[in-house]
């Protein structure tokens, strides 16, 4: 009889974390597993001051000609190599950035016969074959060797790609003899557990690297990842560097989980619940759409959003289990570059001053963003696809024009591959203004963040850790605009010094005046904090999440006629439970009046959805793409990419509710929560 896998995951776990827990890390106490890995304390609060520049390696620089992929996904020159990267790093340094990610460099050994398709596949690093060399078409173990240690001798951290949940196929055994289990695409754990712990350490230990981005962590089991994090803890602390301070000190250790979903989902199969952490880290996707979309568009062309669309982002962080270390970027290799963002909503293109601005104000985001940033190569630059902005469906994998390949472009490197416009120049130098300003005051990179103005035309943050304190604000408009500010909301009784400019702010009957251009940022540092602290803003209640009506009431019956509509419709959207799924407890009984309702327990959060049958026709969503709990939408036909946005701020049950004409033509559209 075969054991349950899940039982198996956990014996073999329980034996890995004994040999990396301590007095320390087992902590016994209410609402603390005390066999729990925990988060090291040392890692967690360097990792706030982690501003990461991200590297496709095959796309970036060619440093030496002789080698190279000659293909991939994009449109660059696909000979990038580690020499590139060693060439580049004084440029990344001289950002004011303190570390580098690269796309997986391990060997992807072709398999007999492969096709193109493959080819671009291996280009990627993505689909390894052997975890403990690295790809020839990139270079050799000397040269990332040597890539690692000069980028320690400038301060700057190295982390590799993990691939922890799927490979090529043709994997050559560990140095300990060891394979991955089951299936390539995702393996099997627990049976794979220890070759992907001896991966995750054997490079710590040869090359003494920081950590580790980690591809489709979701496809891990989060039991797995608490053991690899104590493997990685383990080796980490086995080994050491000299950095550029001339500290002898030993890799960071920093992980930092891809999951591309919302805050619940990022939670479950990533951080792993209270007092029982999974992993530390992931990349902030939620709020990176939410910045994007306020400042740009997403890549389905929806924006428009304000300061009030930032702040309910940010809050959604108390999602989050307190071990929990957000990691904000703005792009990736998989998502479509800022610049071509803007073009595609027909918002800016590089010829026009705001372009540049809108740009700035999306950098001012995450310099100002409590925990680690990632910087995507090209962004300090404003870089884009020239004609590049609508989406190109047919061939667009064999031009580089797909949306998840598109920002795969030739890195423009100054000095090395490139001679930037004066534009460009600009963008760089406030890119580094912005890397500065985090480095010197940490209540940018890890103070306590309090909203104070939120609004449809800006969006003011107060920052503070220990004795830094600032404000932090963005206008979110293409019109200039005056924010007044009452001394006492923001806890200041003295100036406000801007930490760009040095222009000095003095309160005029208890008021401070500033003014906003379009998409400009200000850093304001407090110079005089009141002893009285900030106020706490009293918190939404339950009841302005219900609406009045028929459509708001939870306990209309279902009627046996069957309305307006012919199919049966359903809630289909992001949910944990259901994740874009028709699902039976999402489905609309018609209740009378032309209207449908669904009446669901439903997790707080951020979600996105439409309101459609098994076989999407028909389907609907709200018009202007938002819906509030407890405010009647109208609703209109949907289509792909047009999902209705919502926050849930509260957990219980809420009911869903869709009204027709006689027709069977939308109407309109409400969520509400149940007494």
């Amino acid at each position: 009889m075969k054991r349950n896998l899940r039982s198996l995951l956990a014996v073999a776990i329980a034996a890995s974390l004994a040999a990396c827990n301590s007095a320390d890390n087992a902590v016994d106490v209410a609402g603390v597993n005390s066999n729990a890995y925990l988060c090291d304390t040392t890692m967690m609060t360097q990792s706030d001051d982690l501003r990461i520049y991200q590297i496709m390696v095959e796309s970036f620089v060619n440093g030496d000609s002789s080698i190279g992929h000659g293909t991939g996904y994009g449109t660059s020159h696909h000979k990038g190599d580690l020499q590139g990267i060693i060439d580049s790093l004084d440029y990344i340094e001289s950002l004011g950035m303190n570390a580098i990610w690269l796309t997986p460099i391990f060997d992807s050994i072709p398999v007999d016969g492969q096709d193109h398709w493959a080819d671009r596949l291996d280009a990627t690093g993505y689909f390894t074959s052997n975890y403990f060399a690295v790809d020839p078409r990139f270079g050799t173990m000397d040269q990332a060797r040597e890539l690692v240690e000069k980028a320690h001798e400038k301060g700057l951290y190295v982390f590799f790609d993990g691939v922890f949940g799927h490979h090529k196929g043709n994997v050559v055994p560990s140095p300990q003899g060891r394979l991955p289990a089951g299936e390539n695409n995702p393996v099997s754990y627990p049976e794979s557990l220890e070759f992907y712990q001896e991966v995750a350490t054997y490079w710590i230990e040869e090359l003494k690297i920081d950590g580790w981005r980690l591809d489709q962590a979701y496809q891990v089991p989060t039991e797995a990842w608490a053991a690899i994090r104590a493997s990685v803890d383990q080796a980490s602390k086995s080994v050491s560097y000299v950095n550029s301070e001339g500290e002898t000190v030993n890799p960071l250790g920093y992980m930092v989980a891809e999951i591309w979903n919302n805050e619940n989902y990022i939670k479950e199969t990533g951080y792993g619940m209270e007092g029982n952490p999974a992993l530390c880290s992931a990349f902030d996707f939620p709020v990176r759409y939410r910045v994007v979309e306020t400042f740009a568009v997403n890549e389905n062309s929806i924006g428009n959003k304000g300061g009030k669309w930032l702040d309910e982002g940010m809050s959604l962080h108390s999602l989050y289990p307190s071990h929990a270390k957000p990691n904000l970027m703005l792009g990736n290799h998989d998502l479509v570059r800022f610049g071509d963002l803007l073009q595609r909503g027909n918002i800016a293109s590089p010829e026009q001053p705001e372009y540049w601005n809108r740009h700035k104000a999306a950098l001012s985001f995450q310099a100002a963003y409590s925990g680690p940033i990632t910087l995507y190569y090209g962004e300090e630059i404003g870089d884009e696809l020239d004609g590049y902005a609508n989406k190109v469906e047919q061939d667009c994998a064999v031009r580089g024009l797909c949306d998840d390949h598109v920002a795969r472009t030739s890195a423009n490197i100054e000095g090395i591959t490139a001679t930037l416009d004066e534009n460009q120049r600009d963008l760089k130098q406030y890119v580094s203004q912005l890397m500065a300003l985090r480095a010197d005051h940490p209540a940018l990179s890890r103070g306590e963040r309090s909203n104070i103005v939120a609004n449809e035309t800006v969006y003011v943050d107060h920052k503070q850790a220990d004795d830094d304190t600032l404000l932090y604000m963005v206008s979110t408009t293409a019109q200039s605009d005056t924010v007044v500010l009452k001394a006492s909301e923001i806890a200041s009784e003295g100036q406000l010094v801007d930490l760009l400019t040095g222009k000095i702010y003095s309160a005029v009957d208890g008021k401070y005046s500033i003014k906003l251009e379009p998409f400009e940022a200000k850093f304001l540092s407090i110079e005089k904090p009141s002893a009285a602290g900030l106020m706490k803003a009293a918190a939404a209640t339950s009841a302005s999440l219900m609406g009045e009506g028929f459509m708001a009431q939870c306990d209309n019956p279902a009627v046996d006629s069957a309305g307006p509509v012919g199919k049966t419709l359903f809630v289909v959207g992001d949910f944990v439970d259901a994740g874009w799924k028709h699902k039976p407890n999402r489905a609309y009984s018609y209740v009378g009046n032309n209207t449908y309702q669904a009446v669901v327990d439903e997790k707080a959060g951020a979600y996105r959805m439409q309101y459609a049958s098994k076989d999407w026709s028909p389907q609907f969503t709200a018009d202007g793409l938002e819906l509030s709990p407890g405010k009647i939408a109208t609703l209109k036909r949907g289509g792909y990419g047009k999902d209705t946005a919502v926050t849930l701020p509260e957990a219980g049950k809420y009911v869903w509710s869709l009204s027709f004409s006689d027709s069977g033509e939308p109407e309109q559209l409400m969520v509400s929560k149940c007494p």
